[in-house]
């Protein structure tokens, strides 16, 4: 199925991740505690808890990929969404650790100046992160994988979070030693909310919820079908990266039962090819009489 060899595509850019960001940890806290840089270290845990948040992305991804069975009649699309929901926790736990360490060397007595190289490795790892934002980016578009484009901009986020380290430590070489500190904070406050968007996005998708204007240019679709006298329901979930629509369409009274599954093909091969809906549940009933 298709569905099964993009998310196989979508693994490729989460390996991809999780390389860069185990590189430019482990580069960012060596070069943070060599270089005395409040920034640097907190920016290289936060590219821990993305590792973290890549791999429940990459495990996720892998049992999606597994076929349908006995006890998932649907597949394992929400594997994705569970795990990303494990590593907003995770996530979450780091970043409220470094907001605590940088409040406590805020307010501690002498700070040492970071070493103006800090900040030059801050630079180059934000352009890394560029350029694995912009692969993830243009994969994602190619496999419409909402999981990937996520990761993608996870990774552009990391990426500003390196600049402001960068913007930080290079204004401590001014004689505003605490901007360091600072740049910390907000890194920290960086993780946390990005915590809190994969939390609300997961929990919502979990909950079956559904964006209202996408639910409208669904209906609208259905809706300029042949042979619709009307619509009684439109309803639609996410599974993972996939969305699945449930529609109560209205009919001549007087159709046939193939001219009514007729309608139902051409309304399931409209979500096909406009909105990328690969599962669609058509239930046609006779138009109301009305007086």
């Amino acid at each position: 199925m298709n569905a099964y060899d993009d998310i196989k595509k979508g693994e490729r850019g989460a390996w991809i991740s999780i390389a860069a960001y185990l590189v430019l940890s482990a580069f960012k806290l060596i070069c943070g505690f060599a270089f005395n840089s409040s920034a640097l270290k907190a920016d290289g845990f936060n590219n821990l808890t993305d590792i973290v948040a890549s791999i429940a992305v990459l495990i996720g991804l892998r049992i999606s990929r597994k076929p349908p069975d006995s006890d998932h009649a649907y597949g394992h699309f929400r594997a994705e969404t569970v795990a990303a929901l494990m590593a907003s926790f995770i996530m979450a736990m780091v970043g409220i650790q470094v907001l605590i360490d940088a409040g406590t060397s805020l307010f501690e007595g002498t700070k040492e100046i970071p070493d103006i190289w800090s900040a030059l490795v801050a630079g180059v790892a934000a352009v890394v992160m560029i350029g694995v934002y912009l692969y993830n980016r243009k994969l994602a578009r190619q496999i419409r994988s909402q999981a990937l484009m996520a990761a993608a901009k996870d990774n552009l986020s990391d990426a500003f979070v390196s600049v402001g380290a960068a913007i930080g430590i290079i204004g401590a070489q001014f004689g505003l030693p605490w901007m360091d500190t600072v740049a910390a904070f907000i890194v920290g406050l960086l993780i946390c909310k990005t915590a809190w968007d994969i939390f609300r996005e997961s929990t919502h998708s979990l909950t079956d919820g559904f964006d209202e204007d996408q639910l409208h240019d669904l209906r609208t679709t259905v809706a300029k079908t042949p042979g619709v006298q009307g619509i009684k329901d439109v309803k639609a979930r996410l599974y993972g990266s996939h969305v699945m629509v449930d529609v109560v369409v209205e009919v001549a009274r007087d159709l046939s039962i193939v001219e009514g599954h007729h309608i139902s093909d051409t309304i399931e091969e409209n979500m096909r090819r406009h909105h990328n809906i690969m599962h669609v549940h058509v239930h046609v009933e006779p138009e109301e009489t009305r007086i």
